[in-house]
Parts: structure tokens; C-alpha cells; sequence
């Protein structure tokens, strides 16, 4: 079993920056892939950022240029570094991880961009 406790988050303005942390317990070393999945009211839940054991990091479109994933091993945490926020950022989000046998998800934690 894994365990994932987000911290981070709340209301930004439009142009500012908010830091997102996810701290994995448990299980840890079963996890392939750690990141970000946010959602809004009425769309599907969609991938923000991730990032691999490896390092390898994976980013949406959307976010490019914009919002950098990385992470600390030895805490076993991964930081969502969020600049330039635009409204469109609004949503509740949600940290993942990718285990062997199953994905883990955060209880999501709510981000409001104000213009």
C-alpha cells in the first residue's frame, strides 16, 4: 500500500506562482511514476505532470513553459512548481502513483486562480 499526502494549493492570482507537494509513504519502492492529474466540475480528469523513477518527466501541453514537476528522492516527494497561473488553472488536484499493481491517488487539493 502506498500512501499520498498533498500539501500546497488555495487561491493564486493570474501571473503569480503556488508550489503543490505530494509526500508518498508505504510502499515506496513499488512506484514507477509519480505526478499530478487535475479536474474541474463536469470534465474528465486530465494529467498535469509526471515524473518517472528515472527522472523522466511528462507535462501537458497546457502547462509547458509554465509548471515544472520535480522530486525528492529521499523524501520520497514530488513538487509541482506552478508560474505564470492563468484562470484556466482552476481545479482540484490530484497527485498519482503509478505502482506495480495499481495507481495510487491523493485525497486532491483544491487550486483557485483569480484574474
Amino acid at each position: 500500500q502506498v500512501q499520498l499526502v498533498e500539501s500546497g494549493g488555495g487561491l493564486g492570482q493570474a501571473g503569480g506562482s503556488l508550489t503543490l507537494s505530494c509526500a508518498a509513504s508505504g510502499n515506496t519502492d513499488s512506484i514507477n511514476v509519480m505526478g499530478w492529474y487535475r479536474q474541474t466540475p463536469g470534465k474528465q480528469r486530465e494529467l498535469v505532470a509526471t515524473v518517472s523513477r528515472g527522472g523522466w518527466t511528462n507535462q501537458a501541453d497546457s502547462v509547458k513553459g509554465r509548471f515544472t514537476i520535480t522530486k525528492d528522492i529521499a523524501k520520497n516527494t514530488v513538487y509541482l512548481q506552478m508560474n505564470s497561473l492563468k484562470p484556466e488553472d482552476t481545479a482540484v488536484y490530484y497527485c498519482t502513483a503509478e505502482a506495480v499493481l495499481r495507481t495510487y491517488w491523493g485525497q486532491g487539493t483544491q487550486v483557485t486562480v483569480s484574474s
